[in-house]
């Protein structure tokens, strides 16, 4: 998972971009110690604008909108609010998952999606 750390609501997630060499070292560094992550940095991260694109796609963030607002008590109660096949929108859940802006809690057969924070940031910086 590319999710760093616990997110809760009234927090925002912070994305930054970044290929995967650099977020590797990056990663391999923090875990030897030889570099400290600081409160400012990303705790998102994508190795392209393209895939960050993808991840909050006009679709995707309406998904967010409704579980922020609605908060369903399943992935098919969902997918029947916007009118959409439960499949895909499993398949649009998982992935946003993976990168921190949903949580899904699984209670029996019924997965139950959860949004984590109130927005994201992104961070166009090029620093290493």
């Amino acid at each position: 998972s590319r999710f760093e750390g616990d997110q809760s609501m009234n927090k925002v997630l912070k994305f930054g971009i970044a290929p995967v060499p650099v977020q590797r070292a990056r990663s391999l560094a923090i875990a030897a110690g030889t570099r400290q992550r600081t409160k400012d940095e990303p705790n998102v991260w994508f190795p392209t604008v393209t895939a960050m694109a993808r991840v909050l796609s006009d679709e995707n963030m309406a998904l967010l909108k409704v579980i922020r607002e609605s908060h369903p008590d399943s992935m098919d109660a969902l997918a029947k609010a916007v009118g959409k096949h439960a499949p895909n929108v499993s398949r649009s859940l998982h992935t946003m998952a993976q990168y921190g802006l949903v949580k899904l809690t699984k209670h029996g057969r019924t997965v139950i999606p959860q949004a984590t924070s109130d927005g994201v940031t992104v961070d166009f910086s090029w620093g290493g």
